[in-house]
């Protein structure tokens, strides 16, 4: 007896590559395993001053110190030393937003493919500012800019997140608002 060919092309395969319920948990995993990265980032990093007024300094500024003092690219350094420590609190107060923010969407899994940008982004910062730090291990970087590439490629926050649950109706309502969030998605 002959076994039916599966009519299914090579593309339409890897669109599935996430459709086992195996993959999709685990795929969710990954993101509330970065989300929860991002949330423990936010929880070191102390408000109203976030270590500008200690001697010797401490918390974000001791670490944005780090982008002058141990130097990754020179056009960092130079932004650092010129632009961002001497307007410290607008920079600190916007890291702090932005990751309790990629911790808050991408726990919930809201906007991921954006969020994933964002941590792309925002992770680039940081390691222009601490790569070189005494006690650093660069591989670090590399796995958090890995792992907000798996969310993006994956669009994690369809596995398990509210991506998942509001694209049906996003799709269904068709207009620039809900294309633009199907895109973030």
């Amino acid at each position: 007896m002959d076994v039916p060919r599966s009519t299914t092309s090579a593309t339409e395969e890897q669109l599935d590559l996430g459709a086992s319920r195996l993959s999709r948990v685990l795929i969710g995993v990954c993101r509330v395993a970065v989300a929860l990265m991002w949330i423990q980032n936010v929880a070191w990093k102390h408000p109203p001053d976030f270590g500008n007024d200690t001697d010797p300094p401490r918390d974000l500024y001791k670490w944005t110190l780090n982008g002058v003092e141990h130097e990754v690219l020179g056009v960092w350094a130079w932004l650092t030393e010129h632009v961002i420590l001497p307007n410290f609190l607008v920079f600190a107060w916007a890291a702090y937003l932005v990751e309790a923010c990629l911790g808050a969407f991408l726990l919930v899994g809201l906007a991921t493919r954006l969020w994933a940008l964002i941590g792309l982004a925002q992770t680039t910062a940081i390691t222009l500012s601490v790569l070189y730090a005494p006690h650093e291990w660069f591989w670090a970087y590399i796995l958090i800019y890995v792992a907000h590439l798996a969310l993006l490629a994956t669009a994690a926050g369809r596995a398990h997140g509210v991506d998942g649950v509001l694209r049906p109706v996003w799709r269904q309502r068709g207009g620039k608002l809900s294309r633009l969030l199907l895109r973030l998605s």
